[in-house]
């Protein structure tokens, strides 16, 4: 069982599970709401899946400042719900975490075994979802990853890509450092870790680090765009929420499950994106596939 399944990631891992032939039951918002514990509950005893991941997340930062509560019920207590039901009937559970865990502080990456302290609101209710979810269920992993990118809503990349193509000059943080995740990549990740019994707390993102700025620039030089990018600091944007300067990621683990390098992530999903407006191009106009249709045989 996926929950999140029409978010970002959730919709990855609903297709990445179905391609190596896994039984998939995937639930939207609308279809689940995990900060109701009573659907929760009946949902997983009825379903009685043998592993849930839990995608299911409040991911606006900056509203989470002002709204923590509701952040929080969400991330924090719908991922106890979500992790006791799926506990009832011996499931897995992995929880998606995030590296606003921590301060950012850290001197080089960060493992699993470091010390949170979240400086935001988010980070705060992501870190109660993993507290919640080991405590409820003993067979869960927590997988935290940082910055991703994919189809299936908004993201850097695409935000990128449409300031670029505008006349004015995209500002960009460059003293923030972490590592871009596409999470077509990181969807086989949490597919591979859920058919394991490595249980407990798993560091997983795009592979090496760079900037938002650096981010940034190698968007533009893949997708052939002049645009002007100008540098800009943290304090510049004046954000809700503060973030960490360092968020890169690294396992510790003795065999991690290590994903592709980040540019490797974003020429795959500038790939895919490509292709599936190539593919709803020739759906509209279907005469650009077939350019005999019409002529004399057609009569």
């Amino acid at each position: 069982m996926v929950t999140g399944a029409g978010g970002m990631l959730g919709q990855d891992v609903v297709s990445v599970a179905r391609g190596l032939k896994h039984e998939v039951v995937g639930l939207s918002r609308d279809e689940l709401d995990v900060t109701d514990p009573a659907r929760v509950e009946r949902t997983i005893l009825k379903e009685r899946p043998g592993a849930v991941v839990n995608c299911a997340a409040w991911t606006d930062v900056d509203g989470a400042e002002e709204n923590e509560a509701d952040a929080s019920l969400v991330n924090g207590e719908g991922a106890g719900f979500v992790a006791s039901a799926a506990a009832k009937v011996g499931a897995k559970t992995l929880y998606v975490s995030t590296d606003y865990v921590f301060d950012g502080a850290k001197k080089g990456p960060y493992l699993e075994a470091d010390e949170t302290g979240p400086i935001q609101a988010y980070g705060r209710t992501k870190l109660a979802g993993e507290r919640a979810t080991a405590l409820a269920d003993g067979r869960s992993f927590i997988v935290r990853s940082s910055w991703l990118f994919g189809p299936g809503g908004g993201n850097f990349v695409e935000t990128m890509l449409r300031l670029g193509s505008g006349d004015a000059p995209v500002l960009v943080v460059n003293d923030q450092v972490g590592c871009p995740t596409y999470t077509g990549h990181l969807a086989i990740g949490l597919v591979r870790l859920i058919d394991s019994t490595a249980y407990g707390v798993h560091h997983m993102a795009g592979g090496g680090s760079c900037s938002w700025y650096e981010f940034a620039g190698e968007i533009f030089r893949r997708a052939g765009i002049e645009a002007k990018v100008m540098a800009a600091t943290t304090d510049m944007l004046d954000r809700a929420a503060e973030r960490p300067a360092n968020s890169v990621l690294e396992s510790g683990r003795e065999a991690p499950i290590r994903l592709p390098e980040w540019q490797r992530g974003l020429t795959d999903y500038l790939e895919r994106e490509e292709a599936r407006t190539q593919g709803a191009e020739e759906k509209k106009h279907p005469e650009r596939e077939h350019p005999e249709a019409g002529g004399e045989d057609a009569a």
